[in-house]
């Protein structure tokens, strides 16, 4: 049975938060055990996307979710997706569609949430667009052109 990305990923990120994983092999026991076995590669892959972190546990480290405070790392990781994957943009009213890599909406759309810009409403992701609500027509603009400065 073929499992995609984001389901891994989901389920990588429940993992993580529900128990402490140390190493990556470990993790690979884990999704296996889950039914979503994956490679050492991919499982390498999906950490360095989900931006998970190591972080001192008892006399060693596990991984977990950055934290969601730390708008800097935010701000950066936004920028490397949006370099890596952003294809294009259209503004449309209170709307900016973004259009991304195949697989690329969904780490886009969670990046842009955590970044909390005051003209955000929300983010509706699907594989390749992002569909992003601003609070009115004038705001839609702005959210392109704060795009447009992390590119």
């Amino acid at each position: 049975m073929r499992h995609d990305k984001r389901s891994r990923q989901s389920l990588i990120q429940e993992i993580i938060t529900q128990q402490a994983v140390q190493t990556q092999e470990e993790l690979s026991e884990i999704l296996a055990a889950k039914g979503m076995p994956a490679t050492q590669a991919t499982i390498s892959r999906d950490i360095k996307e989900l931006g998970l972190i190591k972080v001192p546990y008892q006399d060693t480290h596990r991984y977990a979710l950055p934290d969601d405070h730390v708008l800097g790392a935010t701000r950066d990781r936004l920028r490397r997706l949006l370099r890596e994957v952003l294809t294009g943009y259209t503004v449309s009213e209170n709307l900016v569609v973004v259009k991304t890599l195949t697989a690329g909406a969904e780490v886009v759309s969670e990046a842009i949430d955590k970044m909390d810009w005051p003209e955000v409403v929300g983010t509706l992701a699907g594989e390749n667009t992002v569909l992003v609500v601003a609070r009115s027509k004038d705001d839609a603009p702005r959210l392109a052109s704060r795009l447009d400065e992390l590119r």
